[in-house]
């Protein structure tokens, strides 16, 4: 086995003083900052990708995503995905339905690796269609490097459930705009479309998590696209527009 790094013994020392206060923050960081995510870390940082990392701006079962800043002084989003506690059987399910991916290996890291590369080219295709989410900037191991959605002090943008939202009805339409452009022209599903996964920076919707995403041929992609639609319409009647499932999905697919 290789030696831990000076470099990376610093990566550690930092996350350990600064982040990791009790025994639960510090099981969740060892779970994280692994000896390979470390080592991961430490390489993006010599590309210049990362320069600091700070604390993270959310946290869930698979994936912590951190704020940094990248050489350039830029805020960056840094989106690690743990090996230890993700959800292996259902990525190995959404991926092998996915023709873009050829994976047949049943070793954990290697589909968690395949995962952050496939959250990589969906960001990008759906950047490159005109739909508003985190530009993505490289994807290397279990780390996802990809624009920060904030102010320019570093606050995070909210996410919709949490959002004071100013002009109801543009959000709505906006994000039946972006799932049309989704299906119609990047052929990708989100499928995990929710008020969790939608952020609000300058009164404007941005996607985010779009790792599960699926092309529209994919088996289950009408079983998530009709998911993603009935979360929308329960967020927009939250919101105080009340649309039907039917009528958003008569807008995003032509019958």
């Amino acid at each position: 086995m290789s030696k831990i790094t000076k470099a990376d013994e610093d990566l550690r020392k930092m996350l350990s003083e600064k982040r990791m206060k009790s025994d639960d923050d510090r099981r969740v960081g060892s779970e994280v900052f692994d000896k390979k995510t470390l080592e991961t870390l430490y390489k993006l940082a010599n590309q210049g990708y990362l320069q600091i990392l700070y604390g993270a701006i959310s946290t869930g079962k698979e994936a912590n995503v951190f704020k940094g800043v990248d050489d350039d002084g830029n805020f960056v989003a840094v989106k690690i995905y743990r090996v230890t506690t993700s959800d292996f059987k259902k990525m190995q399910d959404y991926i092998q339905g996915d023709p873009r991916f050829k994976v047949k290996t049943s070793n954990k890291r290697q589909v968690i690796y395949t995962w952050v590369n496939k959250e990589f080219r969906n960001l990008k295709r759906a950047c490159e269609f005109g739909v508003r989410v985190p530009r993505p900037i490289v994807a290397k191991n279990n780390i996802l490097v990809m624009e920060f959605i904030g102010d320019a002090e570093g606050n995070p943008a909210p996410l919709l459930k949490n959002a004071d939202v100013h002009d109801a009805k543009k959000v709505a339409d906006k994000l039946i705009e972006y799932v049309k452009i989704l299906y119609n022209k990047a052929k990708l599903v989100h499928g995990d479309l929710s008020g969790f996964n939608i952020l609000i920076k300058d009164d404007e919707p941005v996607i985010i998590d779009i790792s599960q995403g699926v092309v529209v041929d994919h088996p289950i992609a009408e079983e998530l696209l009709n998911r993603d639609i009935g979360n929308l319409s329960k967020d927009f009647k939250k919101l105080g527009i009340h649309i039907s499932e039917d009528e958003i999905k008569s807008k995003i697919i032509d019958f």
